[in-house]
């Protein structure tokens, strides 16, 4: 059975001071000692991700960090890998511990800069208090009622060694769950009924014998939105369309064959690629675009960042490292290229006197992402006052196709 990738799972992040219960708290709800658990503090050092399906939820994934309250050598970093889990999880667990909750002497604020945290990021959270076994009832109201007071909203009691109330807490993060927007990434350029025609390069950077996993969640779309779907190859479009009765109302193509595939298709068929609607479905489709006009101002003297989600091994003529800088190189001679990959984004796009470090950032799809983590990169770029796109775009800019190409 195919695994559901990372990217279209829901993220849920456990936080809490070291020795909390987080762990004991991951191991209760996936129903396996998945965790090392320990009296030591610091035991969790890296966040821990563990995937599952909960009913009426779906497919999530679960990430448990180190404590707020670290005081090994590694501790920055570790508060670093922390926030960087915060930045992309869609939901919070903020876990307190009963048995020690009451006792806190500056309670407030050892959670203070956490709680600011989760607070500025607006993600949903439940705070979770965790060992309510170990108290007795009359202490875990006074707890309760003051880890209430603190989170601005009703706790959730658990016990992850009797498993009691974890089924509550399960369906209270149903519940988010249910209010979360489903993004519609072929709203506005196909309906139900609507032929669609898939030009699906299978060339070396495709894994041999699978579809890559733009084009997987793009055919899922559609078939969930009970259009008709035709697929090809770049080579067989023209014979394809030939056999067809009807002109298809959208053709989707990779980016890379824009040109090729704007000179066939006919004239009442709308025209898009994989990498298009990858970013329309994880992030600011209207900031990629504003961010693909930026192109036409760069010069020699322009610097411009390439990032990618994944680290694969680059292949002969990759988009990425090969292709795009080639066309940047092309149109605007001596500009300055630099690259990141996976999770190694800058943590600060100006330099010390606040200026833009980039002219632009070009992104991939970002289909190893999921949409909170690129939505935060674009929030980055923004804030920077850095323009930026993404390949399909920016691709479409460098081919001089930009306005020809429909966008969700």
């Amino acid at each position: 059975m195919t695994q559901t990738p990372n990217s279209l799972r829901i993220h849920i992040g456990i936080f809490g001071r070291t020795n909390s219960g987080k762990s004991s708290l991951l191991n209760a709800l996936t129903n396996q000692n998945f965790s090392i658990v320990s009296d030591e503090a610091g035991t969790t050092t890296d966040p821990v991700n563990k995937t599952m399906e909960i009913r009426g939820v779906g497919p999530v994934l679960f990430t448990d960090t180190a404590g707020f309250e670290d005081k090994t050598v590694l501790s920055e970093k570790r508060l670093e890998k922390a926030v960087d889990v915060l930045n992309r999880i869609d939901i919070v667990l903020l876990v307190f511990s009963a048995d020690e909750s009451d006792e806190f002497t500056d309670f407030e604020n050892e959670n203070a800069f956490w709680f600011s945290k989760i607070m500025e990021s607006k993600k949903p959270y439940i705070p979770v208090i965790t060992k309510v076994d170990k108290i007795s009832e009359e202490k875990l109201k006074s707890v309760k009622m003051r880890i209430d007071s603190f989170a601005k909203k009703p706790s959730v009691g658990v016990s992850s060694l009797k498993k009691s109330g974890i089924e509550n807490l399960i369906e209270k993060i149903r519940q988010i769950a249910d209010k979360m927007p489903c993004v519609s990434f072929t709203e506005n350029i196909c309906k139900t009924g609507d032929l669609v025609l898939l030009v699906m390069p299978q060339d070396i950077q495709a894994p041999k014998g699978r579809l890559i996993l733009p084009q997987v969640h793009v055919l899922r779309e559609l078939l969930d939105k009970k259009c008709i779907v035709v697929s090809c190859t770049a080579d067989g479009m023209q014979q394809t369309l030939n056999s067809l009765k009807t002109v298809p109302s959208l053709i989707i193509v990779d980016s890379q064959v824009f040109e090729h595939a704007y000179s066939l298709k006919p004239k009442e068929s709308l025209l898009t690629s994989f990498s298009v609607l990858m970013a329309a479905s994880k992030g600011n489709i209207q900031l990629f675009k504003e961010g693909a006009f930026a192109i036409s101002k760069l010069n020699s003297s322009s610097r411009v960042l390439i990032a990618e989600a994944c680290t694969h091994i680059p292949q002969e003529e990759d988009i990425g490292r090969v292709k795009i800088p080639r066309m940047l190189q092309n149109t605007v001679p001596n500009i300055q290229i630099d690259f990141v990959r996976g999770t190694d984004f800058p943590k600060n796009l100006n330099d010390a006197n606040g200026q833009p470090l980039y002219d632009l950032i070009i992104h991939c799809g970002a289909c190893m992402f999921n949409r909170p983590y690129m939505l935060h990169r674009q929030e980055l770029a923004k804030a920077a006052n850095i323009p930026m796109t993404n390949y399909g775009l920016a691709i479409a800019a460098l081919k001089g196709i930009l306005d020809k190409i429909a966008l969700p």
